[in-house]
C-alpha cells in the first residue's frame, strides 16, 4: 500500500484544474444499461472507483474504452445480469445496477454494497422504492434477487433525502409503464447530471432539480453522448488546502454554485473569495476565523466536506464546531488529526474544536475517502514530516491529488508500497 509523506508549512500558490465528478460518473455509466448500443462519457475522472464500475460493467458484457479522460461504453452484447460480491464488495456505488437492471432485463442479482470502512448505510430505501414500482425483491445469502416483468408507476416518498436511492429510482421508472413521482428527492448536481443524461436518452422527467420529480415511462430509450460535472468535493478540497497553507490560488474548470455553501463559510473565515463563471480565487488571511458547520442535503454544507473543515478549523482562532447530520458516525479522522496536534471532542455527532496555533507532523493512517483528504490538508499546514498510511482510499475518489498540490508548491510525494 502507498502512503504520501509530506514535509509542511508551504504557501500554496497557483492555479489547480478540477476533473470530472466521481459520484456523477458512477451513476452515468450504469444509466448505458438501460439502452443497447454506443455511449461516450466525457470529463470521467481516473479514479479506482471509476475502475472498479468498469470492470463490474465488463463482466456483464458491456465494452468499456478509456481515451484520456472520455468513455467510450458498448451495451450492445449485456449477457449477464449479475454484480458479483468480489466488484460490489469494493464500492457501495455498484447498487446503482440495480435500477436499470431489472427496469430494462426485468432481472437482477446484485450483492449488498461494500465501500467505505465507516458507518451503516442500509439499501433499504432503494429496495422500498422498486417494491414500489412493482418489483419482487428477496435477500438470499448476501444478494439482492430484483424481478419484474415490467415495472409499473409509483409515487414514491422517501423519509430521508437519499442521492443513491433517489438516482436507482430514477433509472428504474424512466422504463416503468405510466408517471412515477418521486418526493423529497435528492437536489444534488449529480442526480441533475443523471436525469439530464437520462433526457437525452429519450426519458421524459419533469421537476429536475428539485425535491419533486416526476417521470412520465417510455418503451424504449437510446444512447446518447453526456459531459460529467466538475467534482465539487474536489473543487472544495483545493479550497481548504489554500485556506489552511496561506494560499493565494485559483480553482478553475468547476462549478461555483454547486460550491456556494462552502465558499459562504470560506467567507465566514476571513477569506478573500473571486468567484467566475468557472473559476473560484481564493486568498487567505493571516488569521483563520472559526466558523460553526452542520452538515445538510444539497444545497446545506455536504457531508464530504466535513473532516476538511474540521482540520481548517483545528488552526482556527477560537472555538467552533461541526455536526454531521447526516452520518452521524463519520468522525474516524479525528483521533488521527488529534495526534498532529489537533484539540477536538466528540460528543454523538457533533466534533468541539479549540483551535491550536500550530499542528506537529506525526505518521497517521487513513480509514476512508474524505478523512484522507483531511490528514494531507492537515499534514500540509503542520510543522515537520507528516506521513499519511493507506492512501489507496484516496485514490478512490482524487486523481492524482499528490500532483496537483505540488504544482501549487506542496512538498508531498507518494512512496509505493514496496519502498517502506
Amino acid at each position: 500500500m502507498d502512503k504520501f509523506i509530506i514535509h509542511g508549512g508551504k504557501n500554496l500558490r497557483g492555479t489547480v484544474s478540477i476533473g470530472g465528478a466521481k459520484n456523477a460518473s458512477l451513476a452515468l455509466m450504469p444509466a448505458t444499461l438501460l439502452a443497447s448500443g454506443k455511449y461516450e462519457l466525457a470529463n470521467t475522472p481516473d479514479l479506482r472507483d471509476v475502475f472498479t464500475m468498469s470492470k463490474l460493467l465488463q463482466s456483464m458484457g458491456v465494452t468499456v474504452e478509456r481515451k484520456d479522460h472520455t468513455l467510450h461504453i458498448n451495451t450492445f452484447r449485456v449477457n449477464k445480469f449479475e454484480a458479483p460480491y468480489e466488484h460490489v464488495k469494493k464500492m457501495r456505488a455498484s447498487i446503482y445496477v440495480l435500477g436499470p437492471l431489472v427496469a430494462r432485463y426485468g432481472k437482477a442479482k446484485v450483492s449488498l454494497p461494500g465501500g467505505c470502512a465507516w458507518g451503516p448505510r442500509p439499501v433499504n430505501l432503494h429496495l422500498e422504492a422498486l417494491k414500489k414500482l412493482g418489483a419482487k425483491i428477496e435477500l438470499d445469502r448476501g444478494y439482492i434477487i430484483a424481478k419484474a416483468r415490467r415495472l409499473k408507476a409509483a409515487r414514491i416518498v422517501f423519509n430521508i433525502s437519499s442521492v443513491g436511492a433517489t438516482g436507482n429510482t430514477l433509472m428504474a421508472a424512466v422504463l416503468a409503464k405510466g408517471t412515477t413521482r418521486i418526493e423529497n428527492a435528492a437536489m444534488e448536481p449529480e442526480i441533475i447530471n443523471l436525469a439530464e443524461m437520462l433526457v437525452s436518452m429519450g426519458a421524459k422527467i419533469g421537476g429536475i432539480g428539485t425535491t419533486t420529480i416526476e417521470i412520465e415511462g417510455v418503451d424504449a430509450l437510446h444512447p446518447a453522448h453526456i459531459s460529467t460535472i466538475p467534482d465539487r468535493i474536489e473543487a472544495g478540497t483545493m479550497l481548504v488546502a489554500g485556506a489552511l497553507c496561506n494560499g493565494k490560488i485559483r480553482v478553475e474548470n468547476c462549478e461555483p454554485a454547486h460550491l456556494s455553501a462552502l465558499t459562504a463559510r470560506l467567507d465566514d473565515a476571513g477569506m478573500k473569495l473571486s468567484v467566475g463563471s468557472s473559476f473560484i480565487e481564493l486568498h487567505a488571511p493571516k488569521e483563520i476565523l472559526p466558523v460553526a458547520v452542520s452538515t445538510a442535503p444539497y444545497p446545506g454544507f455536504p457531508t464530504d466536506m466535513q473532516a476538511q473543515w474540521i482540520a481548517l478549523m483545528a488552526i482556527a482562532k477560537g472555538s467552533s464546531t461541526v455536526t454531521d447530520t447526516i452520518y452521524f458516525d463519520r468522525f474516524k479522522h479525528i483521533p488521527e488529526l488529534i495526534r498532529l496536534g489537533a484539540n477536538i471532542e466528540l460528543n454523538e455527532n457533533t466534533a468541539a474544536i479549540k483551535g491550536v496555533k500550530k499542528l506537529i507532523g506525526a505518521k497517521v493512517m487513513s480509514t476512508d475517502l474524505r478523512a484522507s483528504a483531511a490528514l494531507i490538508l492537515a499534514g500540509l499546514r503542520a510543522e515537520g514530516e507528516t506521513e499519511v498510511l493507506r492512501v489507496y482510499h484516496l485514490d478512490r475518489g482524487y486523481e492524482a491529488i499528490e500532483k496537483k498540490l505540488q504544482n501549487l508548491g506542496a512538498d508531498i510525494k507518494r512512496v509505493a508500497g514496496e519502498e517502506f
